[in-house]
């Protein structure tokens, strides 16, 4: 060997990718073909297919990958910020930090549907309702919506939901934050709604259906709400209150207020600012809300034992069961931040935050008296943190001798400058700023004496919060370690064994993608400081976004949606903002095939445009006559085709090009929803074939991990007339945006901290082994259909008999023959420890599955293996050798509360506990058994149990 050949530069393609070379033959074998490029050219249309390389650099290693991404880094600017907005350095918990967000026991999760094996998550996740529940004062909340403004956005939303009143207009805050506002009004436009801006007393004085107050205020400062609520309730507005989480700690709750809704970020609850996400955002609202209120909850069921468990509730809410007519689009919350914020309280308890918010405020309290004893001019007395400062010509100087120093304040105009304490904020800090401002370096001592708090008698706290044992009982690390660990281990992930969720693409999330997560750069920036502090950040954005379009083809990239939902919203806007541009604003018609990915429909309709559904054929295509009719039928008014590529049913569609310019034809544009991008890179660009837009969930197909149901990234990218209407945002404007264009996400590049891991993929994996990982997405996806064949239907195929990167099993003859169901089968896989593929989606009595690059042989041959072997069990029972009403399979999953019970089932204990000979060696037990689901909506319960449910 050479030593180039030594340095082995592609290592990590190979770490990625499962198969070997000899798993690729016995499975090329076993297809029936000489090689991957033959089942490849089977597979894929050779009108669709790349011609060439993609033009990107060759793979690197993962220690040349994090050197090369260090001295970017580097560029960064780590400054000391105090410029608030909604944004504050925290203090995350060493023992969280390495315990959860560095653990991929919990961030390589997916979301919590199957409960039985998700009952550690689900409890943290529960104990993060309650904290918000605590904290507004209200009777729910949901497990967390994506950040504060698009929160905001989403209580307008079901504020029109449920508001009685005719009126067609939202009363605005106008202390509302900047970036809040400027999402709201970008939403409103598109639902129909008229905003009113105005001073919280003026919200009564005409007629809303809803309004929205800040508390405290975008300057710091702290009103009695309590009154403009009462006034705009009397007028029938349903009422929210954007309120900070840490001040709730000290302050009057907004359901204490009269307030209807609560929304805002936990980011203060120990989450890394990360230039701007992800953090997860809280949202409480009252209990005859909650089939309105969007996003997921978590309730309180029971097993078949009649145990304590956990679930998500009323999941008939979600857009892809009600489309069009859902909540709203979102499919992405931030569990993985929201179980941050909530652990950072369980940590904490209602003590540890108390002293935490009173220190906040006591920094401020002590900054604001020393301004003033020296003279200075306040512009709001009573405040939280953030106090506001009149500096008359001066604040120039001030804001410069701060920047020298190393501290990022916020600019106010001309004249003024506000500074906004928070928890890493030092003693030292406050001496500086003093001295900043006065000129005087102060005595603390003396100044401790003489400040005096300002939060009005009349807001502050005098009910309880966090009295729930779990806010108590674990504040040492010891106790806490321990915790966390008991709740780990009640969770299947992908530490354990292969998620082949279809559609969701669950694959290897790499360590070495991880680790600049937690960087300072990356992690410490504040999203509005000021941009020649963020050159790295700007840098790696930029190189992330010049990749994508290597990937893409597209002319442009934005970076803003901070979900796969997230980015159908901003390529649709684009699309109704373009054709606004050119005076056909009229064209409101979504054609929408069946085999579209489920957030479609209900993004269309967040866009005022009207979703017309496209039938599919017999074999899963695109039904090419009624698409031409249907266009036909709508031309003068068709606005899109939304259309996810490969199909949601595993199939590339022959006619995707034809169907591309069928659309073009009749004046409408191409939304590729980027689902199932996994199996598009490196053999084909979806821009070269006739998309217009497409959203890339960075979360499925570049490697950014579930984090148990978030964060997730859905950057857009855009062919050139499309690029003028991408989301700009009103506080830091994004570079190559148009002025203008208002925004989609609270930040300007969404969750820009977790982008590093996109860029460290597709950096290691360089094109050629993107490609490959396609490649062998396909291959694996092939295999386990072509096994499972013999066993199960496999629903759908391309001409060749292929499937793409996923593939459906037709699970309804089995259950006619036996009445065995899909969900007795997803339980069961749970007793040889998988979780269960996409189930009854996109087609009703069926299992989509997606095996994706990253397992190899022996794993899919265990999943294989287990799906024959309930296959037998189902036989079995249509036989008659067991009950139909006490098998194996009704009775799954089996728990550890089995083991010890009277046990007088027609089949052993081996047989349920250890079906084949591999489950023995690595044994996942359920939590629980079976949950009761129609008890837990009946009966919906979303805070926390005692904890004596739970033994």
């Amino acid at each position: 060997m050479s030593l180039e050949q030594l340095y082995n530069h592609e290592e990590f393609i190979g770490r990625h990718i499962g198969p070997d070379d000899a798993d690729r033959a016995a499975m090329c074998a076993q297809l029936g073909v000489a090689s991957l490029d033959t089942l490849i050219s089977q597979t894929i249309p050779a009108a669709i297919r790349l011609n060439g390389p993609l033009a990107l650099p060759a793979a690197v290693t993962e220690v040349e990958a994090l050197a090369a991404l260090k001295k970017v880094a580097a560029k960064n600017t780590v400054a000391k910020s105090f410029i608030g907005l909604g944004y504050h350095p925290t203090l995350l918990p060493n023992v969280i930090l390495r315990n959860v967000l560095e653990n991929p026991g919990w961030y390589t999760a997916y979301t919590p549907y199957q409960a039985e094996i998700a009952q550690g998550r689900l409890e943290a996740l529960l104990n993060y309702q309650q904290m918000v529940i605590d904290l507004t004062g209200l009777p729910m909340a949901n497990a967390s919506l994506l950040d504060e403004a698009t929160a905001a956005a989403e209580a307008m939303a079901m504020a029109r939901r449920v508001s009685k009143s005719k009126s067609d207009t939202f009363f605005v805050d106008c202390r509302v934050l900047p970036q809040t506002l400027d999402v709201m009004r970008t939403r409103a436009e598109y639902f129909g709604f008229e905003l009113v801006i105005g001073q919280p007393e003026e919200a009564g004085v005409a007629e809303h259906f809803g309004v929205l107050f800040q508390y405290t205020g975008e300057e710091g400062d702290l009103i009695d709400l309590a009154q403009p609520i009462a006034a705009a309730k009397a007028k029938g507005a349903v009422v929210a209150v954007a309120a900070d989480i840490m001040a709730l700690v000290l302050l009057k709750s907004p359901g204490e207020l009269g307030a209807d809704v609560a929304v805002g970020s936990t980011q203060r609850f120990g989450v890394p600012m990360g230039f701007g996400g992800p953090h997860a955002a809280y949202f409480a609202f009252k209990e005859d809300m909650k089939r309105a209120a969007p996003g997921r909850i978590i309730g309180v069921s029971v097993d078949a034992r009649g145990k304590t468990a956990l679930r998500m509730a009323l999941q008939t809410r979600e857009q892809h069961i009600r489309r069009e007519k859902a909540n709203s689009n979102i499919c992405t919350s931030q569990v993985l931040l929201a179980n941050l914020a909530g652990m950072y309280a369980v940590y904490h308890g209602p003590a540890g935050l108390a002293r935490i918010a009173r220190r906040i405020h006591r920094l401020a309290a002590m900054f604001a008296h020393a301004v003033k004893a020296a003279g200075g001019k306040l512009m709001h007395e009573r405040f939280f943190d953030t106090v506001h400062v009149a500096l008359d010509g001066n604040a120039d100087a001030v804001y410069a001798r701060a920047l020298a120093a190393g501290y990022n304040l916020r600019r106010i105009g001309q004249d003024a400058l506000s500074v906004a304490f928070h928890e890493q904020a030092s003693a030292d800090d406050l001496a500086f700023l003093v001295e900043c401002f006065t000129g005087v370096r102060p005595d603390l001592s003396a100044l401790d004496a003489e400040a005096v708090d300002t939060l009005p008698a009349v807001l502050k706290r005098e009910s309880a919060i966090l009295a729930h044992p779990v806010f108590n009982q674990y504040h040492t690390e010891h106790g806490m370690l321990r915790y966390l660990k008991r709740l780990e281990n009640r969770d299947l992930a992908l530490n354990h064994s292969m998620i082949s969720l279809g559609s969701c693409t669950m694959k290897l999330n790499a360590v070495a993608e991880m680790i600049p997560v937690t960087w300072p750069e990356f992690a410490e920036l504040h999203p509005f400081c000021p941009r020649e502090q963020a050159t790295g950040y700007l840098e790696m954005i930029e190189g992330l976004a010049t990749q994508l379009k290597a990937i893409t083809g597209f002319d442009a990239i934005s970076m803003q949606p901070n979900s796969g939902a997230s980015g159908e919203y901003a390529g649709l806007l684009a699309i109704r903002r373009y054709h606004a541009s050119r005076g056909d604003m009229h064209r409101d018609v979504c054609l929408i095939p069946q085999s579209a990915h489920g957030t479609n429909p209900a993004t269309a309709q967040m866009l005022g445009m009207q979703v017309v559904v496209v039938r599919c054929d017999e074999l899963g295509n695109v039904d090419l006559a009624d698409l031409r009719a249907k266009a036909e039928q709508h031309a003068d008014k068709l606005g899109a085709l939304m259309i996810t590529y490969p199909s949601t049913h595993g199939v590339y569609e022959e006619s995707i090009i034809e169907i591309c310019a069928l659309i073009h034809g009749f004046g409408g544009q191409v939304y590729m929803d980027g689902a199932n991008m996994n199996a598009q890179v490196g053999l084909m660009r979806p821009a070269d074939i006739g998309a217009d837009v497409l959203h890339m969930n960075l979360h499925k197909t570049f490697c950014i991990p579930h984090g148990g149901g978030g964060p997730g990234m859905g950057p857009i990218g855009m062919k050139s007339h499309l690029a003028p209407f991408m989301a700009n945002h009103v506080v830091s404007a994004v570079p190559g945006a148009v002025p203008g264009q208002g925004a989609v996400s609270a930040a300007p590049f969404g969750s820009a901290s977790i982008l590093p891991i996109s860029w460290m993929y597709i950096t290691m994996m360089g094109g050629h082994g993107l490609r490959l990982a396609t490649e062998h997405a396909l291959l694996n996806a092939n295999y386990v259909a072509d096994r499972l064949s013999a066993h199960y239907p496999v629903l759908y195929t391309g001409k060749n008999g292929r499937v793409a990167h996923e593939c459906i099993i037709d699970l309804r003859p089995l259950k006619a023959a036996s009445g065995v169901t899909e969900v007795d089968i997803a339980k069961r896989l749970m007793d040889y420890g998988f979780h269960a593929p996409t189930m009854s989606f996109p087609v009703a009595g069926t299992l989509m599955i997606e095996p994706t690059e990253s397992e190899n042989k022996a794993e899919l041959d265990r999943f294989i293996d287990a799906m024959i072997a309930i296959r037998a069990e189902v036989q079995a029972v249509q036989d008659g050798v067991w009950p139909a009403d006490n098998n194996p399979l009704v009775n799954a999953p089996h728990g550890k509360a089995d083991i010890a019970a009277d046990w007088d089932r027609p089949y052993s204990r081996e047989q349920a506990f250890f079906p084949l000979a591999y489950v023995l060696d690595n044994k996942f037990w359920p939590a629980v058994n079976r949950i009761d689901d129609v008890y837990g909506d009946r009966n919906l319960v979303c805070s926390c149990p005692s904890t004596d449910s739970y033994a």
